[in-house]
């Protein structure tokens, strides 16, 4: 080495070879044949020695038991017996005219919801029932839960709603309560429940004369019977403003049970039952 500046690969192999006392010799390269030859080869090994056993891969070989070897010929034969199973499986699928020449969507919603609106929403299929648009759709797509996503998305299509036909008669005309003569004749009674307790109350009676429109406010709970009703009608009602000719209420279980029924028909008071899903009558 004749640099006075070594690099650091350089100053490490120095180091290694001052522990070492040998000459370095030049020798041309048409006379370095045998070792240019021996040590690119990887392929020969020690014959004695440490690096005998460590460097030799033939002594790594694994020592197989008697019974692995009999192990080894069990999955080979089962190997064998399946090895057309794949093929098999490819050729039963193509036979299938249930998922054949058919896309599979992925599991991805938006992906879904524009497969399905090109077939459903566009200009020459008319926006189909749901049964129509599902026909169209399984033609050449899949996914699975298919059949229930085209169900929703048809049932809550708006162009679909406003444009079906109608399959039933038509609505009746809204008939408004008649107004009673005086105060007291007819009047209306409903619960407002579901109220944070307060004083053992959690529920109000609530009755109102449909001439004036004054309203009575009871507090009672949500577990009263259709007796305690009957209590209230009479402590609140009728001590101060006499029998009235006619109740509207819902057709909740207390103002259509036996006892209300019986309490209205002794006293010939018309109970009028509110139309169902109607909460405005009362």
């Amino acid at each position: 080495m004749s640099s006075k500046i070594l690099t650091r690969h350089q100053a490490h192999w120095a180091e290694f070879l001052s522990e070492f006392h040998f000459s370095i010799t030049y020798r041309p390269g048409h006379l370095a044949t045998l070792p240019d030859a021996l040590s690119p080869r990887d392929n020969i090994y020690p014959e004695r020695g440490e690096d005998f056993i460590s460097k030799n891969p033939m002594n790594h070989q694994k020592i197989i038991k008697q019974d692995e070897i009999k192990a080894s010929k069990f999955f080979a034969v089962k190997v064998e017996a399946f090895s057309n199973l794949i093929e098999s499986i490819h050729k039963a699928l193509w036979q299938d005219s249930q998922y054949r020449d058919r896309v599979v969507v992925p599991n991805d919603p938006t992906i879904q919801l524009s497969t399905l609106q090109k077939r459903h929403d566009y200009s020459l299929t008319g926006h189909p029932i749901r049964e129509k648009t599902l026909k169209l759709v399984k033609q050449d797509f899949h996914w699975p839960g298919m059949t229930q996503f085209i169900k929703d998305y048809v049932s809550s299509c708006q162009q679909c709603s406003r444009n079906k036909n109608i399959h039933h008669k038509k609505f009746g005309l809204l008939k408004p309560l008649p107004i009673s003569n005086g105060p007291w004749i007819c009047l209306s009674m409903d619960f407002i429940t579901q109220l944070p307790l307060s004083s053992s109350f959690d529920s109000i009676l609530v009755k109102v004369d449909i001439f004036s429109k004054m309203a009575v406010f009871i507090p009672t709970m949500s577990s009263i019977i259709s007796l305690d009703l009957a209590h209230l009608f009479t402590k609140n009602i009728f001590s101060k403003h006499g029998l009235p000719l006619s109740i509207v209420s819902d057709r909740g279980s207390l103002f259509v049970s036996s006892f209300w029924t019986n309490l209205c028909q002794q006293l010939k008071i018309s109970r009028d039952l509110s139309t169902s899903y109607h909460p405005e009558t009362d």
